[in-house]
């Protein structure tokens, strides 16, 4: 019997986004779950706090207790873009509610500096430095007149033209994607949550990015890419193998940031010959 499979949206996106994968992979015999992470989809959307970091830690931590409280066991966790890096970091902060991972893809800007074989250690700077750059981040982001921006851009064109960017063929026609995205961006409090993932995101122990991630990872890892991907390239995933240069990668043609969305038939295909083989 397949253990649990959990499929964590990206970015700007929410559960829905898996609309053509949840119901091809649970006919494929998996017990197959979705949540809407805190900030995006239904989900509550809150500010910035001291208390509350919204960065992967504090979502990896949000997957976990859905793991523990609804799935009831471990499970693979299938994520893409964002959802990706989630998936990362709770097979890592709490693996024993992990069976494997699946990144498509696996978007962190730590990646692209990375040095091959990187750990945990990251170059110790002075605690001024770290101040000064904790206080220019938080006073950029509440400076940017983002309650103003974010409307504007959710109730324009301009919020379709952006997720074309995302993907290799045209989706300006799909109202079901546009809505899925449009929704969240139009509650009133989608501001102050961008505010929070911005600051929470910048401001990320050097023990949270990908490249330390990746390299205290013990369950399997599989990459799934778009070749035309435009928003985190493949460049990327080559930066992820010199990290960990064991990782499977499959490149996916004709797909850019979207994969599992733009083709979900080579999607599933490469997902479920990979477990398969575990």
């Amino acid at each position: 019997m397949h253990p649990p499979l959990v499929l964590i949206h990206g970015f700007g996106a929410a559960s829905g986004h898996w609309r053509r994968n949840a119901a091809a992979l649970a006919d494929a015999g998996w017990r197959v779950y979705g949540l809407d992470l805190i900030g995006f989809g239904a989900s509550s959307q809150p500010g910035p706090s001291r208390l509350l970091r919204l960065d992967n830690r504090l979502w990896a931590r949000q997957l976990q207790a859905f793991l523990e409280q609804v799935v009831q066991g471990p499970a693979v966790l299938v994520g893409h873009s964002l959802g990706g890096l989630v998936a990362l970091s709770c097979s890592v902060f709490f693996p024993r509610w992990v069976r494997a991972v699946v990144a498509a893809p696996l978007p962190d800007p730590a990646l692209l500096t990375a040095a091959e074989g990187e750990g945990l250690r990251a170059p110790r700077q002075p605690v001024w430095r770290r101040r000064l750059r904790s206080g220019s981040v938080r006073i950029l982001c509440r400076l940017l007149p983002l309650e103003l921006i974010v409307p504007l851009l959710a109730h324009s064109p301009l919020l379709g033209l952006g997720l074309q960017s995302a993907y290799h063929g045209p989706v300006l026609a799909d109202g079901e994607l546009l809505r899925l995205i449009a929704r969240p961006a139009r509650r009133p409090t989608a501001p102050r949550s961008l505010r929070a993932m911005s600051i929470g995101m910048a401001l990320r122990p050097h023990h949270a990015t990908a490249p330390a991630l990746l390299s205290r990872l013990r369950h399997p890892l599989l990459l799934i890419w778009g070749h035309q991907d435009r928003l985190v390239p493949p460049a990327v995933a080559q930066q992820c193998r010199r990290v960990r240069a064991d990782l499977p990668l499959v490149m996916l043609e004709h797909c850019g940031h979207c994969p599992h969305d733009e083709d979900p038939g080579g999607f599933h295909d490469a997902l479920l010959a990979w477990l398969d083989r575990l």
